[in-house]
């Protein structure tokens, strides 16, 4: 397979209608491919979660469709009479390329069935894109589903450090260890003033983000702890909570009434379409990711877009993406490490420096790069 020629691509992943960032990050990177002079199909799922496995309100999106792009939800994850016809389809088709995105193990049978099938052709390559290998949350099964699809696969790109090492439990084919590029598909900046008129917010304040669905490991509550610390209080700071809570919603609520921090926090527990999610970035001084555990991050992407200063945990990739004081914090997982950086963010005055090196530090997430990755661990498979 030689990289410079223009290919067949298949992108065997969420897309639209469905929501949230693998969906987003999926069409950006079909366009990218485009761009670069290939033909590109997106293979969705039309049914991706059994109702039991998804905590949330739904799982699609009211957004509008992407332009131009190609984009067939015939894929269904339980269905292993699907798997047959899907997987049939694709060999029969011959694309020179199918680059799978790997979330969940759950997803392992489906995937591997099909990537198996497609494979027969003796043409088509895999090239798997692997947010994590192993998952935040575990289950029975996962290693088993996971080396199912991982077996199925003829390459990898991971995205930090640590999903690396979690791949290389199972195989020791040619993989790849390329950022998450920037999520730019989602406007331009919003003005301070512009974005906190749209949100309906007070000039007055200043205020943190921490945004994307409200699940247990991504470490909520250490936030709403570092809240109720008496010095930021006194800083008159205002928690931003937009993200839709995937479960425990009682949990969360509960701590807050015993914290007594009602009144520092603008609570916006919704799914946030994705015209509005520039001005919840545009509202924030300070974007605070207080993970438990954590691969890498479409949020730090989305916060480099907007270029706005983080506060990350030192869990799996975070310490890759963001420099530690230089495009924000990186700190233990601790309510008090995270208060001390909001503190020292605000009372020493490291906003413009902060954000220049956001600004700096996002010309290392490309597409472009993403793209290339794939195509030259393609041709490396033979």
């Amino acid at each position: 397979m030689h990289r410079h020629s223009k290919h067949g691509i298949i992108l065997l992943s969420p897309a639209h209608p469905l929501r949230g960032g693998i969906a987003a990050s999926t069409e950006r990177l079909a366009l990218e491919f485009q761009q670069a002079g290939h033909e590109v199909t997106i293979y969705s799922f039309s049914l991706q979660y059994p109702s039991f496995l998804f905590p949330g309100a739904t799982q699609f999106s009211n957004d509008p469709a992407p332009p131009d792009l190609d984009i067939r939800t015939c894929v269904n994850s339980v269905n292993p009479l699907n798997w047959l016809k899907v997987g049939l389809e694709l060999r029969r088709l011959r694309p020179d390329l199918i680059v799978a995105r790997y979330w969940l193990p759950f997803m392992g049978p489906c995937l591997g069935s099909i990537l198996r099938m497609a494979r027969n052709n003796g043409h088509t390559k895999v090239v798997a894109i692997a947010d994590n290998v192993l998952p935040h949350e575990k289950r029975p099964g996962d290693r088993l589903f996971t080396r199912w699809f991982v077996n199925a696969c003829d390459a990898f790109i991971v995205m930090s450090k640590s999903v690396l090492e979690d791949l290389r439990i199972f195989t020791q084919k040619p993989a790849a260890n390329i950022p998450h590029p920037i999520y730019d598909n989602y406007g331009e900046h919003s003005p301070r003033e512009l974005a906190l008129a749209q949100l309906g917010l007070s000039t007055e304040s200043k205020y943190l983000l921490f945004f994307g669905f409200i699940r247990d490991y991504k470490g909520l509550d250490l936030l709403l702890e570092a809240m109720a610390d008496e010095r930021i209080r006194r800083l008159d700071l205002k928690l931003i909570v937009a993200g839709e809570y995937y479960g425990n919603k009682e949990k969360y609520e509960a701590q807050i009434k015993r914290l007594g921090i009602e009144n520092q926090l603008v609570m916006r527990t919704d799914y946030i379409p994705n015209d509005q999610v520039r001005h919840f970035f545009g509202a924030a001084d300070l974007v605070v990711q207080p993970y438990r555990t954590a691969t890498q991050s479409g949020i730090s992407q989305m916060a480099y877009h907007f270029e706005k200063p983080m506060v990350v945990t030192n869990v799996g990739g975070l310490a890759e993406i963001v420099p530690n004081g230089k495009a924000g914090y990186v700190v233990p997982v601790e309510a008090t490490a995270i208060a001390d950086a909001i503190v020292d963010f605000y009372e020493n005055g490291r906003a413009v420096a902060f954000t220049a090196g956001v600004a700096e530090g996002k010309k290392r997430f490309s597409w472009a790069a993403m793209v290339e990755g794939v195509l030259d661990l393609a041709a490396s498979t033979g």
